[in-house]
Formats: structure tokens, C-alpha cells, sequence
């Protein structure tokens, strides 16, 4: 028999959770594949100036998105197998990877939130160098099919900061096809434009990864009444691992009935799968050693 009342509606609480962590997962991964290949920061982050190629910090994010949307899709089956199942095993297994993970991403949002700003700041400067080179060297082809590949992909012309060294005609040369003068002095600067497309991406980053971390928050605590529902319910036995009472040897060899004892050997063989989820928790330790899985024989020597 399975757990009653209210333990029960925990349970069924739980599955639903991971379920929507789940989707939540696979929602993660889809949005990280799809920033992976957005035609935009692809566009420009696959750039090279001379030997220099453009900053990749961005996608070192976009990598850790994909590996976290990929193991959370696998700790919300683990906590929906767990639940349905009333394994404290499985749901202590399920506890600790939340953990790992509600503090991974904590480090994560962190460190996103002190670097916001330097993933735009090292495209921007990227930008600049290319730029320089482009206006101040009329031989630098490659330098300006950097800046004109910056300039068709947001639909920007120039920077604020090298105005100075940009003439209307230089800009009107290296600015989207079909422009022209008149035009490109009201048009944008691509700083604000490098920084509109990060910002945007990283602003929808940090929703996700909020709504992630409140429903890991729900799942820890329900987690943890679901083991002690189970724990703690009447009609739950956990399994006997151990026989009743201490193992013994017969006095005398039951072949022969002479002989005394001399040895009483004990062998136990078997995996032990401890689940650190209780330790950290400090409650709801499987009782009867439940989450063990060993055999102990005996072995008897007598001397006639």
C-alpha cells in the first residue's frame, strides 16, 4: 500500500512539479539552441579581425544553458519516477541534484549580474578596432567587411565615440547597401544597437532562470514531505535487509553434532548507495537501512 490523505496529495503535488520542471527543462534547452543559432550574434560572433576572432563569452553562456536545460529535463523525470514510485531512495537522489543545482544557478546569477555589461563592452570594442582600421586604412578589406557585416546585420552606421575619425562619405561607403548620406546621419549608432541585442537576451535569460529557481525551491520542500510521509506512514514497511537478530552459529557442527566453535565469519558483499540529500537535510534519514542493498552471509569453522 501507498501513502494516505494528505501525504498523497503531496505526492501527486510533486509529480506535477516536476512535470512543468520538465517542460521547464526542455523550454531551456530549446531557448539556448535557438540563441546558439540566432542569425544575428551568429553573424557576428563568427567574425575575425586579421587573427583576432570576436569575443565568445556569450556562447560560453549559451553552453552551461544547454547542459543545465539537458540535466534539469533529467532530475525532473528522476523527481516524477520518485515520486510515483514513493522512493525515498530516488527522492533523495532527486534533493541533491536540486541542490547542486539551485546553488550552481545562484553562482551563475551571480556572476551574470557583475558581468552583465562586459559581454556588449567587449563586442563594442571588437566593433571599434574594426572600424578604426576600416576608416583609417583604405587597404583594410578585412576590417571593413567586419564593420560592413556589423552594420547590415543590426542596421546601424558608425560609432558615437569615433565620430571624429567617420566622415559622412567614409560612413555612406561602409553603411548597408541602399543607404545614403542623408539617411545615415539619423540612423543609429551600433554601440546602442550591440547593446539592445545582449541586453534583450540576457533580460530573457534571467526571467527563466527566476521562474526556475522559485519551482526548485517548491520541489525541495516537497521533496522532503513526501520522504517523511513515507517515512512515517503506517501503512509503508521498509523492507527488512537484515535478518532478526544477530546472525549465530551452531554450537556443534549440525553434520557431525561434535565440535566446538571457533570461528563465526561474517561476509556481506553488496552496493551501499548513500544518498548525502538526508545528511544535508537533516531529516528523513531512511530508516531500516532502506536505502541499502547488500547480503550478509555467515560462515562457520568448528574444531573437532
Amino acid at each position: 500500500m501507498g501513502v494516505e490523505g494528505c501525504t498523497k496529495c503531496i505526492k501527486y503535488l510533486l509529480f506535477v512539479f516536476n512535470f512543468v520542471f520538465w517542460l521547464a527543462g526542455g523550454v531551456i534547452l530549446g531557448v539556448a539552441l535557438w540563441l546558439r543559432h540566432d542569425p544575428q550574434t551568429t553573424n557576428l560572433l563568427y567574425l575575425e579581425l586579421g587573427d583576432k576572432p570576436a569575443p565568445n563569452t556569450f556562447y560560453v553562456g549559451i553552453y552551461i544553458l544547454i547542459a543545465v536545460g539537458a540535466v534539469m529535463m533529467f532530475v525532473g523525470f528522476l523527481g516524477c519516477y520518485g515520486a510515483i514510485q514513493e522512493s525515498q531512495c530516488l527522492l533523495g537522489t532527486f534533493f541533491t541534484c536540486l541542490v547542486i543545482l539551485f546553488a550552481c544557478e545562484v553562482a551563475a546569477g551571480i556572476w551574470g549580474f557583475v558581468n552583465k555589461d562586459q559581454i556588449a563592452k567587449d563586442v563594442k570594442q571588437f566593433y571599434d578596432q574594426a572600424l578604426q582600421q576600416a576608416v583609417v586604412d583604405d587597404d583594410a578589406n578585412n576590417a571593413k567587411a567586419v564593420v560592413k557585416t556589423f552594420h547590415e546585420t543590426l542596421d546601424c552606421c558608425g560609432s558615437s565615440t569615433l565620430t571624429a575619425l567617420t566622415t559622412s562619405v567614409l560612413k555612406n561607403n561602409l553603411c548597408p547597401s541602399g543607404s545614403n548620406i542623408i539617411s545615415n546621419l539619423f540612423k543609429e549608432d551600433c554601440h546602442q544597437k550591440i547593446d539592445d541585442l545582449f541586453s534583450g537576451k540576457l533580460y530573457l535569460i534571467g526571467i527563466a532562470a527566476i521562474v526556475v529557481a522559485v519551482i526548485m525551491i517548491f520541489e525541495m520542500i516537497l521533496s522532503m514531505v513526501l520522504c517523511c510521509g513515507i517515512r512515517n506512514s503506517s501503512v509503508t514497511e521498509a523492507p527488512q535487509l537484515w535478518p532478526q537478530g544477530p546472525l549465530q552459529c551452531p554450537l556443534s557442527d549440525p553434520d557431525t553434532s561434535e565440535g566446538a566453535i571457533t570461528a563465526c565469519v561474517y561476509n556481506v558483499s553488496g552496493i551501499t548507495l548513500l544518498h548525502v540529500a538526508f545528511l544535508l537535510s537533516g531529516f528523513c534519514f531512511c530508516s531500516e537501512l532502506s536505502c541499502y542493498l547488500f547480503r550478509a552471509d555467515v560462515t562457520c569453522r568448528w574444531r573437532v
